[in-house]
Formats: structure tokens, C-alpha cells, sequence
């Protein structure tokens, strides 16, 4: 006996938004794998495509990229004067925002919108930025706008003995004494100034391993969390190699692992220098690195050794670790490699430094990240 089937109706302007977005979240990351590269980005997804059939005939990857660039996250840059067809298609501020965007909710969970405001200290006294639930006795100095009013009354009618006057003459009566008044604790908020070092040498896509995508994801994410949560903070991204140069929130998609060694020095340096011009009193170095220091700048030259620990390189970092402690810069290292020589390494830098460290495989990086952050809240002012 032959019968009908019937499924809920889904209109095809409908399917194909699903069918977006489901494009979208692979096409998303992938482009964080290829560095920002979208021809290379589509290429993968068409032969992807054409093994786990993603499309379909009525909606396939031609309408996909034209979704892209109509949405605004793709764009096609002008062909080059002698070029031949199209230029070449890049990803939008659109899209970089996108992905920092995702990365937070990835990586740090679905965090609530929240007043745009500073990081909480356990400090409370005079002058802070917020009233708390907590009331302590007035102090000369306390400003007047923190007096607890309704308190302050009922203490003056307790210790006076006129808790019970009557109206006709409780102005004549009352008396408010400074024992009496209580004021609101303030609870200060502290700004905090982060530099982010991320190691870009070869050794972070060794052994068919991609380090660099995992910690490109956390900076997007610490990136968003700052700039969205706590936008009076800074946060300044080193990138260290053979050399270590500053980059901006909106390159990190496009950040590559280079032909280089391991030059934690120049990176701590550069950390250090862009600290000394924050005025904020905290300051901290989050370090995420996957190997040992091989590389060090002697005059205009290069001091290399990939064998090993080498003694006279360990010297300067182990230096630079004491010096940033004695600054009061705290400095979190984020191991993504479990080598026993390379921990031995991090164990004295942290030592020297007295800060922490973390050995961290590539899927909790991004929690051990954000916790340390938040922990960092409560530092003093």
C-alpha cells in the first residue's frame, strides 16, 4: 500500500541561508588556517566539497563565494595594470571582526555583555570607582556622596535615644553626630596593560603539527574579550622570530609561521619597552611558545644554536625574566609541547621571573588563557 510522506515545508530562500551558513562556519576556518588567503581558502572547500558533497544543485559553491562578497565579507581587489581578468579576492574589516568575534565564543564560551568597565581588585577605600553592598564607620576624608543616608539616621536615633521622638518636635531633636554616619565601600577598578607574545619561529608547524592556528585563535579572542569587556585595558601583540616586531589586532589573520628561530629575547625586550609607556600600575606578559630560545642579536648579528639549551642564551633570558620581576611585570608562559628538556627550560624562566606557567596542549590554550586573564582581575592597584 502506497502512502505520502510529508515533511515540514522549508521554503528555498530559507535552505539556502542554512546552506550558508554552514558553508560559512568551514569556510571561517579554514581562512584562519591559510592566513587570510581566500583562493586557497575556496580551493580546499571546493575539493572538500566534491568528498563530503556540502552542496547541492541548488545552492553549490559559485553561489557561496557570490554570498561572500554580496554579505561584505569578502572583496575583489582591482587587477593590477598588465593583469589579465579579476584581481585577487580578500577578506573585509567585516570579516576580520567575524572571526575575532567567533574566536571569543569558541574559545571563551558565550560571555554576557557587560558594562564596559575596568578589572575588579580586592582593594575597597576611599575614592574608588563603585559602590558596593558593604558600609563601614565614616573616616575624615570619605566624600560626602558616600554616606549612607537611611543608616546614618537610624544610628543618630539609636545612640541619641531619640529613635522614638515625636514629629511635632523630631526636628527640634534630632541630632546627627560624626560617630553616626556610615559610608558605602568604594571598590576600585584596576587597568590593566597585556603584551601578548606569540611565537611565529619554524617549529610551530613542525612534525605536521599546527601550533600557530590554535594560538592565532587565542589573540582573536583575548583581542575581543579586551577591546569588548574591559576597553580601558590594553592589550599590544608581539610576534617573535629571529627578530620580534609588533603587529596590529587586524593582522592576526594573516600571521605566518616563518623560516625562523627562537628569539625570546628580542620578544621580551620589545614587551618590556612597550610596558615602560603604559602608565597603567598593572602590567603583565602572556607568552605562548612551543620551544626553547635559539637565537639572540649580538651587534648587527645573529648568535644561533638549535642544539640543545645553549648556556650563554639561557643567561640573557633568565636575565630579562629577573629584570621583568623586579619591574613588577609578571609573566605567564603558555608551553604548547611537553618535551621534558623544554620544561626544564620554562621551569627556570618562571623561576627567575616568579611567575607561572602553563603546559598546555592546543585545546585548552584558549581556557587556560582566559582564566589567567581573569585571575589577573584582581591583582592590587
Amino acid at each position: 500500500m502506497h502512502g505520502h510522506r510529508f515533511s515540514q515545508f522549508i521554503p528555498q530562500e530559507d535552505k539556502n541561508k542554512a546552506d550558508f551558513e554552514k558553508l560559512f562556519n568551514i569556510f571561517r576556518q579554514l581562512i584562519n588556517m591559510t592566513a587570510g588567503n581566500v583562493s586557497e581558502t575556496l580551493a580546499w572547500m571546493n575539493n572538500l566539497d566534491q568528498k563530503y558533497k556540502f552542496t547541492d544543485d541548488n545552492y553549490g559553491m559559485g553561489d557561496f563565494e557570490e554570498d561572500l562578497k554580496k554579505k561584505g565579507f569578502i572583496k575583489e581587489e582591482p587587477a593590477k595594470e598588465g593583469e589579465e581578468g579579476n584581481g585577487k579576492a580578500k577578506i573585509t574589516a567585516k570579516m576580520e571582526i567575524n572571526m575575532r568575534q567567533n574566536a571569543l565564543e569558541e574559545i571563551f564560551g558565550k560571555l554576557k555583555a557587560h558594562k564596559s568597565g575596568n578589572h575588579q581588585t580586592n582593594k575597597t577605600g576611599k575614592g574608588g570607582d563603585e559602590n558596593t553592598t558593604d558600609r563601614r564607620d565614616y573616616q575624615f576624608g570619605d566624600s560626602l556622596e558616600n554616606i549612607a543616608i537611611t543608616e546614618s539616621i537610624k544610628n543618630a536615633q539609636i545612640n541619641h535615644g531619640n529613635s522614638e521622638f515625636s514629629s511635632e518636635h523630631s526636628l527640634d531633636n534630632f541630632s546627627l553626630q560624626e560617630q553616626d554616619l556610615e559610608v558605602y565601600e568604594r571598590e576600585f577598578k584596576a587597568q590593566t596593560s597585556t603584551v601578548l607574545m606569540i611565537d611565529i619561529s619554524h617549529s610551530m608547524i613542525l612534525y605536521g603539527e599546527d601550533r600557530i592556528t590554535p594560538a592565532k585563535k587565542v589573540a582573536m579572542a583575548l583581542a575581543e574579550l579586551i577591546t569588548t569587556r574591559y576597553p580601558k585595558d590594553t592589550l599590544d601583540i608581539i610576534v617573535f622570530g629571529n627578530d620580534a616586531w609588533q603587529i596590529q589586532i587586524k593582522d592576526l589573520p594573516y600571521l605566518e609561521v616563518g623560516p625562523y628561530h627562537t628569539n625570546t629575547i628580542a620578544g621580551l625586550e620589545l614587551a618590556m619597552d612597550i610596558l615602560r609607556r603604559r602608565k597603567n600600575q598593572n602590567k603583565q606578559i602572556f607568552m605562548i611558545t612551543d620551544g626553547k630560545p635559539t637565537c639572540m642579536k649580538v651587534g648587527i648579528k645573529y648568535y644561533k644554536n638549535s642544539f640543545g639549551i645553549d648556556r650563554k642564551i639561557l643567561k640573557k633570558t633568565l636575565n630579562l625574566g629577573v629584570q621583568c620581576r623586579k619591574l613588577k611585570i609578571p609573566i605567564t608562559t603558555f608551553m604548547i609541547a611537553t618535551d621534558s628538556y623544554l620544561q626544564e627550560f620554562v621551569r627556570q624562566f618562571t623561576e627567575a621571573n616568579q611567575g607561572k606557567a602553563y603546559y598546555s596542549g592546543l585545546n585548552n590554550l584558549g581556557s587556560f588563557v582566559f582564566e589567567d586573564y581573569e585571575r589577573n582581575r584582581k591583582k592590587r592597584i
